[in-house]
């Protein structure tokens, strides 16, 4: 008979406690575009989101015909800045928009400020475009505004935000309305990022000199954002209380072959700042995921050091990322999120060589625990949505004794 089923949170808890679970926990992140075609494919019908909502319902349906276990609550799902915040642009006046982000993947709201030429703005101050391709559209940025900064003086100059500029008293009733439908999902909160939002004020090219011929500017940006991230990871989680159970950081620091930094200057620049964000959560008595795109393995024994606990995306393309010897070398140790190619596997494969992929991934990353079914990324929008549901089969996520057994999606809970 099948280990009897457990709520979606236990299950995560003891995958992440590197249990053997029911089955493997799962979640999923996509594109606007992806999320969409879902509901439309699947026929789920619910109203469109408002300026007060702070979730899609439509999205959130989806999340549980998927059986999706996982949810993230996100520090833009509670921007209130001050109209100073969205300046006027060329055209005209600018307004808040909360839903036409191509960024959001996941049903939360995403603060941004709209401007009639159609620049795009964050709450940090970041710039964007909207750039339209093939499948869908992206943001790309628009401009670099700290890119003429010289001293650390100049920094006083941009509109850097306050912790008050977050409202978090919706936050009880966001976890009420998560909850209503008695799944008991496993939540995080997205506490945000250090390195990538600082070069994005920065532009690249200067951030990286930057931090290698005279690094008091670069330093002076990052040290600002970490101080409003560990504060409003504070304030969220004296709200949030045991009902929260982990704490998301989201910081490129590599490319598909190696770091994007050395590791003497990823431990002089980034370890300490993302330390002070970790300590509040471990203080809290949360865990860590840390999402680093690319061939980060040289990090890892410190990252495990430091308090990671979950580390996505495992993109096996990417130099010594290989699942079966990061399962080898420190699965007992870390757990891993993510696993299933987006650039070959979802949206160039047939069905069966997306579920071959996921039986793998359950196979190697999920002996024992220690593993959240994912994709590598953001889904994208050239991916048939036969592979998404492929990818998404619940049974699958069994462990292979029990899925020869002949169980079903329907009774294998």
């Amino acid at each position: 008979m099948p280990t009897a089923a457990v709520s979606p949170r236990e299950r995560v808890k003891r995958a992440l406690r590197h249990q053997q679970p029911d089955r493997t926990p799962a979640d999923f992140l996509a594109t606007p575009e992806v999320w969409r075609r879902l509901v439309d494919h699947l026929g789920i019908e619910a109203p469109a989101p408002g300026d007060s909502d702070l979730f899609d319902p439509a999205w959130e349906a989806l999340l549980r015909e998927l059986q999706i276990d996982c949810r993230v609550i996100s520090y833009d799902q509670f921007c209130s800045p001050p109209p100073s915040a969205c300046a006027a642009g060329a055209g005209g006046a600018a307004a808040a928009d909360w839903w036409s982000s191509p960024g959001r993947s996941t049903p939360n709201r995403m603060w941004r400020c709209r401007t009639p030429d159609g620049l795009w703005t964050d709450v940090w101050g970041h710039s964007m475009r909207l750039v339209e391709h093939a499948t869908g559209v992206y943001e790309e940025f628009a401009g670099w505004p700290l890119a003429d900064a010289t001293t650390v003086s100049d920094l006083a100059r941009h509109p850097w935000p306050e912790p008050d500029w977050w409202d978090w008293s919706p936050l009880p009733q966001l976890i009420c309305q998560l909850d209503q439908h008695g799944d008991d999902c496993h939540l995080r909160f997205r506490a945000g990022s250090i390195f990538e939002s600082a070069w994005q004020l920065r532009g690249m090219e200067r951030f990286l000199m930057d931090l290698a011929l005279d690094p008091a500017l670069p330093e002076a940006i990052m040290d600002r954002l970490t101080d409003l991230v560990v504060e409003n990871t504070r304030r969220f989680l004296a709200l949030a209380g045991d009902r929260v159970d982990m704490v998301y950081l989201y910081d490129d620091v590599a490319t598909q072959s190696g770091l994007l930094i050395s590791k003497a200057m990823w431990r002089r620049f980034v370890r300490p700042r993302h330390a002070r964000i970790i300590e509040v959560a471990k203080t809290c008595g949360k865990q860590v995921m840390l999402h680093c795109d690319g061939a980060v393995g040289p990090l890892i024994p410190e990252l495990i050091d430091l308090g990671v606990d979950l580390l996505n995306p495992i993109d096996q393309s990417a130099s010594g990322m290989e699942p079966g010897w990061l399962k080898r070398e420190y699965g007992d140790r870390l757990s891993f999120h993510g696993g299933i190619d987006i650039v070959q596997t979802l949206p160039r494969g047939t069905p069966q060589e997306v579920q071959a992929e996921v039986r793998e991934r359950v196979r190697v990353l999920g002996r024992d625990g220690g593993y959240v079914l994912c994709s590598s990324h953001h889904i994208q929008p050239d991916t048939p949505i036969a592979n998404v549901l492929a990818m998404m089969d619940v049974v699958l996520r069994l462990p292979a004794s029990e899925e020869v057994r002949g169980w079903t999606r329907e009774n294998a809970f």
